[in-house]
């Protein structure tokens, strides 16, 4: 059994094979010189910094939701939520989370890239990374908030299968539009 890093549970052999299916689907990205990462506390602030340029530039402000989240990342991740990274010549290129809601349902979200160079396809390996561990992980239903004007990202949902919902409540004010998958 590895670990992933002292602050966090072991990986389980289930996780492991989950990381390696990931890893696996993703070689594509490997050939352009890109890697899939796990969390790793060197990224954090990459995370963090890459949803808030996106947020801001795109909406103007943070909401209460996000700042939450940033917070709350090592919880997150102890409750059996993965963050992913592309990463390439050792710099972060883009991150997506995989956190369960419950049993069945996870929330693919935080989908962001580095503003300040060439994403290189790099969301869409992240977002399948995330979607994989998920699946991997249980889950049944798959879903995610987002907004109408952001073209590119949904985009990306809509190629990996992702159906657009209706909900009474997005649950945050920028979001105008929910995505599903269901197994």
């Amino acid at each position: 059994m590895m670990v992933a890093s002292s602050r966090y549970m072991p990986i389980t052999n289930i996780e492991q094979g989950a990381l390696h299916r990931c890893t696996e689907l993703l070689l594509k990205g490997e050939s352009r010189g890109m890697r899939i990462v796990p969390f790793e506390e060197r990224f954090r602030q990459d995370f963090i910094d890459f949803n808030t340029d996106w947020i801001v530039s795109h909406f103007g402000s943070l909401e209460e939701h996000d700042k939450e989240a940033f917070e709350k990342i090592d919880e997150e991740l102890s409750n059996g939520a993965m963050i992913f990274f592309a990463v390439e010549v050792d710099k972060a290129l883009a991150a997506c989370m995989a956190k369960p809601v419950d049993r069945m349902t996870w929330e693919i979200c935080k989908l962001a890239s580095n503003k300040n160079l060439p994403h290189k396809g790099a969301g869409s390996v992240v977002f399948e990374a995330s979607m994989n561990w998920a699946l991997n992980h249980g889950a049944r239903r798959l879903f995610l908030i987002s907004n109408r004007k952001l073209k590119p990202a949904l985009h990306i949902y809509k190629k990996f299968g992702f159906k657009e919902v209706k909900l009474e409540d997005y649950g945050y004010v920028r979001g105008d539009i929910a995505f599903e998958y269901r197994i």
